[in-house]
């Protein structure tokens, strides 16, 4: 097993400069004699970013230094406000080139090494942590499998041998579909050019079975599976268990976290949390402090039952905020 080269996030002010910091923290102490680079790729003003999206608080740019994170801007040439999300395609070019890479959206929690990983970079996959959000299937419109096949057809892909045969035909989870929270390969410049090239051209130019489907914002995770299958990976390429699972936790909004997430997670985040550098630096943000250090996140997970949650999300949500906890 061998850990990625590079390990990248993206950071910019406001949230994600805080979670960055947790982010950088957390893989630090669970982590301790990596050897990975990890490197933070920032957005700058621009066209793109009428709002100068730089971080500029002294006080997460000194943690961050001092938690050995790179931070590497770059220009938007394609995306930028109108699709943040596409950060995490066009920062791949901040990567050195030829090396292996992980990327991780920065409200990602380490809990163990990730020298655990069976990682195979030659093949590269990506978060099954995901639900059928996309495509929404309309009552007279094309299907599962019509919507999906004329994608792999725009890009002279296979489409046949990206399908999982064990599921039922015209159910979601039959046609290859990813969490954008993670992909890892051998590259970061194959992957983020060839990335770019498929998200900006289903974006102008998209097949006629898309006319009633939304890509915003779905846009990352419609290209992503057709990036991973042009690149030789899929979703059988790493073991489950390990990212999502024993050495990462992608928690997403605080008090999710704290309803949903093992107990394990919550006392890595406890730990990992606690000293007094980087709780000064993480009390700036509210829904840390109020969730980490003043236990609000404790009572939020007295509300629920860990072995009979809700399936469906939104009523997780519902019953926080209901009782007043709910903050991002």
């Amino acid at each position: 097993m061998a850990e990625p080269q590079n390990i990248m996030a993206v950071i910019q002010r406001g949230r994600l400069q805080y979670e960055a910091v947790l982010f950088a923290a957390s893989f630090r102490h669970f982590n301790p004699d990596s050897k990975a680079r990890l490197i933070f790729a920032m957005p700058v003003k621009g066209p793109k970013w009428p709002d100068d999206p730089t971080v500029v608080n002294p006080a997460v740019l000194t943690i961050l230094e001092e938690l050995g994170v790179e931070i590497r801007p770059f220009e938007s040439e394609v995306f930028g406000a109108d699709y943040p999300y596409g950060n995490k395609i066009e920062g791949l070019s901040v990567l050195p080139k030829g090396e292996s890479f992980a990327f991780f959206d920065t409200d990602t929690l380490f809990m163990g090494s990730l020298d655990q990983v069976p990682f195979d970079f030659a093949r590269p996959s990506a978060s099954l942590k995901r639900e059928g959000t996309w495509p929404e299937i309309e009552l007279y419109g094309p299907g599962y499998a019509e919507t999906w096949k004329s994608l792999y057809d725009k890009f002279d892909l296979d489409f046949e041998s990206a399908l999982d045969l064990s599921q039922p035909e015209e159910y979601w989870e039959r046609y290859p579909y990813y969490n954008a929270g993670f992909f890892y390969g051998e590259c970061a410049h194959t992957f983020g050019d060839l990335f770019l090239r498929f998200a900006r051209e289903i974006r102008d130019d998209p097949p006629d079975a898309l006319i009633c489907q939304s890509l915003d914002p779905w846009l990352d995770q419609v290209a992503l599976p057709l990036v991973i299958h042009a690149l030789g990976g899929g979703k059988d390429a790493l073991a489950p268990g390990y990212l999502d699972g024993s050495v990462t936790c992608h928690w997403r909004v605080m008090p999710l976290f704290f309803a949903r997430e093992s107990d394990a997670a919550v006392a890595a985040l406890i730990e990992a949390t606690a000293t007094n550098k980087i709780k000064k630096v993480l009390k700036e943000y509210e829904p840390f402090k109020r969730m980490i250090y003043q236990a609000k996140g404790q009572k939020v997970r007295a509300l629920f039952d860990r072995t009979d949650l809700p399936i469906k999300e939104q009523k997780i949500r519902n019953k926080i905020k209901s009782a007043n906890l709910w903050m991002r």
